[in-house]
């Protein structure tokens, strides 16, 4: 079985994906922090995140980033990440990796679930279920707020709010694999859900698809 989650920034996706992997025993796969690996390591060898060819570069060596490495959720390096994902090299350099682990989850589980941007329209586009987690942007930069400050980053909301606004505009309006809702993906807005609910609807609407087949 194969879940595709995609949605913006701070929609809530990322928290959906790791419960509903643990609810139905399949791995999980946080494509964005692929992208954002390929960020980091242009950052730390002082590259400019529009450098295409150094962004190439860095994606055949994004393994060498520790998925647990903190510095992966700056806000420095998902502003980069989101210009890297423009670069259709970037792209298909990471689009292999991504298919693979969708065909052979690791752990020998029966299946996966995979967040990102274009998990259900490029990715995976035959995947099982497919959710689209949204939300008005002003939550959206609430909760990303919430997060900086609790990692104990200065932040204020209305430069939050300004480069989620960025980010979304990059995002939808890029030529290569736009940010859109596949045409049969679940359209789950969490602008007045917690996560427990947000959840409860995921398991209900792949419940529903399955029992009907």
């Amino acid at each position: 079985m194969i879940i595709a989650i995609d949605g913006p920034a701070a929609a809530g996706k990322g928290t959906l994906a790791r419960r509903l992997a643990d609810h139905f025993g399949l791995a999980h796969l946080d494509t964005g922090a692929l992208y954002r690996a390929v960020a980091l390591l242009m950052l730390r060898a002082g590259d400019r995140p529009n450098d295409p060819a150094a962004a190439l570069a860095a994606a055949k060596r994004v393994g060498e980033i520790n998925a647990g490495d903190p510095a992966l959720r700056d806000e420095t390096t998902g502003a980069a990440a989101s210009t890297v994902s423009t670069y259709p090299p970037v792209r298909e350099a990471l689009l292999d990796y991504q298919r693979q682990f969708a065909a052979y989850p690791p752990g020998g589980r029966s299946g996966a679930v995979i967040e990102g941007r274009d998990i259900g329209t490029v990715v995976c586009p035959d995947a099982d279920h497919k959710i689209f987690v949204d939300a008005s942007p002003e939550v959206r930069a609430r909760r990303r707020l919430d997060e900086l400050r609790q990692r104990g980053e200065a932040a204020d909301y209305a430069t939050v709010l300004g480069e989620l606004k960025e980010r979304d505009h990059r995002d939808r309006t890029r030529t290569i694999s736009p940010l859109v809702p596949a045409a049969d993906a679940y359209l789950l807005d969490t602008t007045e859900l917690d996560i427990d609910s947000a959840f409860a609807a995921a398991v209900a609407f792949i419940s529903r698809r399955s029992r009907n087949g």
